[in-house]
């Protein structure tokens, strides 16, 4: 990877809908060049996709958001990478990260109404094999999400000046 190419995707990673051409300008490099760093980065799979980020509360819809701790036994030859696949093909969930800690994956999913969630933790979730234990958190506000505020600008706080 050359090392405008970490330059590029922190710049795609703060925007993904700036143009190539801006991208260029920005880092003083031929627009055709960094056209073509892109396409390779989408080819080779450093880039996996581009996405808009919602504000829920905007859209009103009402999708409820949760935390899953998970505890499991890890599979001999597998580690943790089997059971995570399992749980990771259920299309409820958003994302799973291996964690360090009191538990070893945490699991983001989302769901219609709280008994939604509890039904896919009772018969999808705990039921799998190798899961010990679960605790499930619900999400009550999103304050920040992937670096970008859902509540305006950040404000910033000053003590007054006095003479």
């Amino acid at each position: 990877m050359l090392n405008k190419d970490f330059e590029i995707l922190e710049i795609l990673e703060r925007d993904a809908r700036i143009s190539p051409e801006d991208v260029a300008a920005m880092l003083g490099a031929d627009p055709a060049e960094v056209r073509k760093r892109i396409a390779d980065l989408e080819a080779n799979g450093t880039i996996l996709g581009y996405k808009a980020i919602v504000n829920q509360e905007r859209v009103h819809t009402d999708r409820i958001s949760c935390v899953i701790e998970v505890c499991v036994t890890p599979e001999r030859g597998y580690g943790f990478d089997r059971v995570a696949e399992r749980i990771y093909r259920f299309p409820e969930v958003r994302a799973v990260y291996l964690m360090s800690g009191s538990y070893d994956l945490l699991v983001i999913i989302e769901g219609k109404t709280m008994k939604e969630i509890a039904q896919f933790v009772i018969d999808k979730l705990a039921t799998l094999e190798n899961v010990r234990g679960t605790a499930t958190r619900f999400m009550l506000k999103k304050y920040k999400e992937l670096g970008v505020l859902l509540e305006g600008e950040e404000k910033v706080h000053r003590m007054p000046v006095t003479p």
